[in-house]
């Protein structure tokens, strides 16, 4: 090959690769080259294709993960509990199950390796924290932290936990918790809120129900210390807000930045708004992002609760499941991509174009195995941002779908992979 063409085109690679690198950080790049098992090393263009095949994303595959062993004890069905990808290992605490009582089990699965579709769950004995569904548990510096949540006695909880999982290739998964010491000022207690971890050790919780079941429309922050031993809460007070509301999701879309998306509402009606908080160094700000659902093509059916939406490779929300106003549950997946519109304050008028919103939003087509449509599941992306973990959730009964008395909890884990061709 002539050297000058060799040379441009190592150039153009190198340059791809900075993009990776500046838009999604070089965690996410290394993890994610990972996933390939070493093709892309026999690629001519690897960067510029993988560039070009992230920003282009239209499909997901979902696989149906082997029966484990069936002398193994494997989780119990139930919805609003907590999944979080952390140290190579997947992690589940409590939810809701049969008959409205809480759970209180901690399970994890090692996922390292390659092992993706090979888990084992491994039950953890640790007795704290206590049982209890709708509480928030994000990651932070490779720590787990707990937030609130609801007992089956009608108890809302307003405390802080940290845990800490470690893998022993001999002795299998450990995981410790104990109680963060937050002072004497800490958010109301509440459950079906929604929460998510910026920046520099911190942690950000929206609405939820409260006591006497009111819907809650508040933001706080916590602060942990340099060895997260100690918290601060402090609350977040910016006009205009988020209106009050449950089952919505709160997600980090990098540095300071979260996105609001969706819930129920006041009214107990079913919500589609999205809205930005930037929380900088003396500077808190919520942003609504407007938009139309009729520019969008099956944008009637955006409007939900009990979804997730998960930061996926790309530095774009992957939206999935969920129900509506008449519970009916979903089994979409939609990227939501906020980077597609000025983090300003966009008016109504501004967003007539078609072109802008078809940006911002994109339904994606799903192959493989079909999963059944579901709300109040669990997901959590593994480190290279290209495979999604999707466990439990409600799912519609057997005999008579339509029927809600005929919900029931599920106990499936299923994985989708993100599909780039290459």
């Amino acid at each position: 090959m002539d050297h000058l063409l060799l040379t441009l085109l190592q150039t153009i690679s190198l340059q791809s690769r900075f993009y990776f690198l500046r838009d999604w950080g070089p965690t996410a790049v290394d993890a994610l080259k990972s996933s390939f098992h070493g093709d892309e090393d026999h690629q001519l263009l690897p960067w510029t294709r993988l560039y070009k095949q992230v920003s282009q994303l239209d499909s997901v595959c979902c696989y149906k993960l082997p029966d484990p062993d069936p002398d193994l004890v494997l989780p119990s069905p139930r919805a609003s509990h907590s999944l979080n990808f952390v140290s190579d290992c997947l992690v589940l605490f409590g939810g809701g199950c049969e008959g409205g009582r809480h759970l209180d089990d901690t399970w994890a699965a090692y996922i390292g390796n390659n092992s993706r579709r090979m888990l084992k769950w491994q039950k953890i004995h640790s007795g704290i924290p206590s049982g209890r569904f709708g509480h928030t548990c994000v990651v932070i510096e490779n720590y787990l932290v707990l937030f609130g949540g609801i007992n089956d006695q009608g108890n809302r909880h307003s405390d802080t936990w940290v845990g800490q999982v470690a893998f022993h290739q001999n002795l299998g998964i450990s995981l410790s918790w104990r109680l963060l010491d937050v002072g004497s000022i800490a958010p109301p207690p509440r459950g079906a809120h929604a929460a998510c971890c910026i920046s520099n050790r911190k942690m950000v919780i929206h609405g939820g129900i409260g006591l006497n079941g009111v819907r809650l429309g508040d933001t706080w922050v916590v602060k942990l210390s340099e060895n997260l031993c100690f918290g601060t809460w402090h609350e977040i007070v910016s006009h205009p807000s988020p209106p009050a509301r449950s089952g919505h999701s709160l997600t980090c879309i990098g540095g300071t930045r979260t996105i609001l998306f969706g819930g129920r509402g006041l009214g107990y009606e079913v919500l589609n708004d999205i809205w930005l908080l930037d929380i900088s160094e003396g500077y808190s700000k919520w942003v609504q992002i407007f938009y139309e659902l009729q520019n969008i093509p099956a944008g009637v059916s955006l409007p939900r609760v009990g979804h997730s939406a998960t930061f996926i490779v790309g530095g774009r929300l992957l939206i999935h499941g969920g129900e509506d106003s008449q519970r009916h549950r979903k089994d979409d997946f939609w990227i939501l991509d906020i980077n597609a519109t000025s983090f300003e304050r966009v008016q109504p008028a501004r967003l007539s174009s078609k072109r802008l919103l078809a940006n911002m939003w994109r339904r994606l087509k799903a192959k493989g195995y079909k999963p059944n449509s579901r709300s109040f599941h669990r997901a959590c992306v593994d480190n290279s941002g290209r495979y999604l973990y999707v466990y439990g959730g409600m799912v519609d009964g057997l005999l008579q779908p339509a029927e809600v008395s005929e919900l029931r909890f599920d106990g499936e884990l299923f994985l989708v992979e993100l599909v780039l061709q290459l």
